[in-house]
């Protein structure tokens, strides 16, 4: 009995496991796209890409605000040899110094690439030779402006527009990627629900032929048709047989497709919930065009290096150019000098009263750069950098003009595929019909078992293509929406500037 019992136990021990992994995911359109928007590799990539771009553009956009920096020099000792020569020879003495210091910069940059600072630093020296402490105190307010910002080349604007673009950029490849991995994944549900409706198909022309061929063989018995006719019977049902196994291997496979893209163990099963209705949209070609033209990611990616090689032209340019920068300031100074045995906080007190007193030192200076000779150097390179501005200049053209001609082709497949379902639609009810007719006719030996395959075969035929074409009909509205930017299901950008 214990035998027994261990026995049953470990049977339950090793099926758990299994009976655990095999989870049953219930799915449909919409939870297909959430799972696989939070697990893809590219998207995940993407988002972090979006995450850098907004950093670097919150720093762009920072450094036209003050900044306050600190530096501060711990006590620094030093002992230095001096050499000394008098009537009883040459000797050396040591010479030891502490040092410390302390100093602080609220600087404010200025929209012409030019900064206003105000910074005060204390620096102290205790010299032990001479037995003397010595304070300084200086506040400077100062005033820096290059020159070339005003007439060619400001690198805070740039640098700042620079950022602006590259962020907008990673936006856009956000929502084309998006976009993609919508179409892609719905692609491969849909393929997934043909697949399971066609085994549908299968298992309902399957079961027709079972009862075709019950009958045959009944009036074969009983002398009604020839031999031949119940054989072509048999045949017609081991081909049946055949295609319903087909469908189910197909079905399976595009099943493990569809988990592998959605991070589904393969061992799972799934459950897929769909509806195949559909609406009929009605879609404006020259509202398509303008906006594709508005909102492609190519285009305006074009459009953006187009910008950006024309700032590094401005950026090589002022390399040959005059340039120079305008320096000013004044200075308040003071300095104490006292013994060693004088407190430190005396010696502060002095250096700030003379501080106050002493007349300031000011001073104002014009730098001027003129390059004279550097045989074509910089002129090699401004053209070398017009050269890319025209090859972006060209592509943003011929852009334009693939994005035009690729949503005329989608449009019109798209108002054709919607003209072929519908067809296809009717089709399905006279095939239905047809058969239904020649079913009975069979059944009272109007007709021979040829023609009423015949029959089936059309009605499966048509069948298949009614799901083949609703569901390109599908896939093209998600192709016309990541072309256009538009969804013309809801009417509704998909980007609203």
């Amino acid at each position: 009995m214990q035998l027994k019992s261990f026995i049953f136990g470990l049977f339950i021990f090793l099926i758990t496991p299994l009976t655990i992994a095999q989870e049953v995911h219930l799915l449909d359109l919409s939870k297909c796209l959430n799972i696989a928007s939070e697990s893809n590799f590219r998207m995940r990539i993407l988002r972090e890409d979006l995450s850098a771009a907004e950093f670097h553009l919150t720093s762009a956009t920072n450094r036209f605000k003050t900044r306050v920096d600190m530096n501060m020099l711990l006590p620094s000792f030093e002992e230095t040899m001096k050499e000394f020569e008098d009537s009883l020879g040459v000797y050396y003495s040591g010479i030891r110094q502490l040092r410390f210091s302390g100093s602080l910069e609220i600087s404010q940059p200025l929209p012409t690439d030019g900064r206003i600072f105000l910074s005060s630093q204390l620096y102290g020296l205790e010299d032990f030779e001479v037995d003397r402490n010595t304070i300084q105190l200086i506040t400077r307010l100062g005033f820096e402006q290059p020159l070339e910002a005003f007439y060619s080349f400001n690198r805070l604007q740039a640098g700042f527009r620079e950022a602006e673009l590259n962020y907008e950029l990673s936006q856009k490849e956000l929502t084309r990627a998006e976009l993609d991995l919508n179409y892609d994944v719905s692609s491969a549900f849909y393929s997934l629900v043909s697949a399971i409706e066609w085994e549908k198909i299968s298992k309902q022309t399957l079961q027709m032929q079972r009862e075709a061929t019950q009958l045959a063989q009944n009036k074969y018995q009983a002398g009604v048709i020839a031999e031949v006719e119940a054989l072509q019977m048999e045949i017609d049902l081991a081909e049946e047989i055949n295609n319903y196994d087909l469908a189910k291997l197909d079905r399976i496979a595009r099943a493990n497709l569809l988990k592998q893209m959605l991070d589904i163990p393969l061992n799972d099963s799934l459950a897929i919930e769909s509806e195949l209705t559909y609406t009929v949209i009605e879609v404006d070609m020259e509202k398509a065009i303008e906006s594709g033209l508005r909102h492609r990611l190519e285009i305006r990616e074009r459009e953006i290096q187009k910008e950006i090689a024309d700032i590094a032209i401005r950026r090589t340019r002022v390399n040959g150019q005059i340039t120079g920068s305008i320096f000013a300031f004044y200075d308040f100074i003071g300095v104490g000098t006292n013994s060693r045995d004088t407190h430190m906080s005396s010696t502060i007190q002095n250096a700030w009263q003379e501080l106050r007193k002493r007349p300031g030192n000011r001073g104002i200076a014009l730098n001027i750069h003129i390059p004279i000779w550097d045989w074509g150097v910089n002129w090699a390179n401004v053209e070398a950098a017009r050269a890319n501005f025209h090859k972006t200049e060209y592509a943003w053209g011929n852009e334009k003009v693939t994005v035009e001609r690729e949503i005329r082709n989608t449009v019109s497949q798209f108002r054709s595929s919607l003209r072929r379902l519908q067809l296809l639609e009717k089709n399905v009810k006279i095939a239905m019909k047809s058969f239904d007719i020649s079913n009975q006719r069979y059944t009272n030996g109007e007709i021979n078992s040829q023609a009423l395959a015949l029959d089936r075969t059309r009605l499966s035929t048509a069948n298949i293509s009614h799901l083949q074409a609703y569901f390109s009909y599908k896939l093209l509205i998600l192709d016309l929406m990541r072309k256009t930017f538009y969804d013309f299901e809801n009417n509704r950008p998909l980007n609203d500037e």
